[in-house]
């Protein structure tokens, strides 16, 4: 069973996982903004563009709870962030959209992977930080929004949902990149996924079980999508 929020903030391992895993998931909101904004320059009509232009107004919204969350736990949440930042703006720099529908593509299925990812880690955290975790997740309605758009796109030109699929391959080997390289370089996220002697924790079956299930949902989004997986 998770931790009480007052025991976990006492835990100062578990605190620094906390806080690594908040700082994580803030810069990541942030960059999702940035690059939400950047897309709707791309958007074929302006009704697109205000469209994402909202998606990227929500995912900005979300930061707040967080840094509240990072404060009481006595961090700066700026310097919770900062260690997220090379790697997360690397991450985008490999995977920039060539055009709308990757732009589009990559908002429902990577970020829908980096999601799934947090679910699962929310699963070992205490209820107040698993609690502001999931709801950091919610996707609202822009997943209607994409699939609608990238679905009609594919039905107009056959030869766009090879390219789109081969590109929705790529965000998922990038992103699993990624999150190897973050969680190598943060100790303290290790052994939160870890666990301890008064907490639960994966082993490598039940790692490789949390990849499947991520394997899996990425798989069903790229079926939402129209696209092979």
């Amino acid at each position: 069973m998770a931790e009480s929020a007052a025991s976990a903030d006492a835990d100062p391992l578990y605190r620094e996982a906390v806080v690594d895993l908040l700082g994580a998931i803030a810069y990541g909101e942030i960059s999702a903004f940035e690059r939400l904004a950047e897309d709707a320059k791309l958007a074929p009509s302006l009704a697109d563009k205000v469209d994402l232009a909202t998606m990227a107004s929500g995912e900005l919204t979300k930061v707040h709870a967080l840094h509240d969350r990072l404060r009481a736990l006595g961090a700066d949440p700026f310097e919770a962030m900062a260690p997220f930042r090379e790697p997360l703006d690397e991450f985008h720099r490999h995977t920039a959209p060539a055009d709308w529908h990757e732009g589009l593509v990559k908002a429902y299925v990577g970020d829908g992977l980096a999601n799934d990812f947090y679910r699962e880690i929310a699963a070992y955290l205490d209820p107040e930080t698993r609690d502001l975790v999931v709801s950091s997740m919610e996707e609202g309605s822009h997943a209607t929004f994409v699939v609608d758009r990238v679905r009609a796109a594919i039905a107009d030109d056959s030869r766009l949902g090879g390219r789109l699929a081969l590109w929705g391959r790529r965000l998922m080997g990038e992103a699993l990149t990624q999150a190897q390289r973050v969680a190598a370089d943060r100790d303290a996220l290790t052994a939160l996924l870890a666990g301890g002697v008064d907490r639960p924790g994966l082993d490598l079956a039940a790692m490789g079980r949390m990849f499947t299930r991520l394997t899996e949902r990425h798989m069903a989004r790229m079926g939402e999508l129209g696209l092979d997986a």
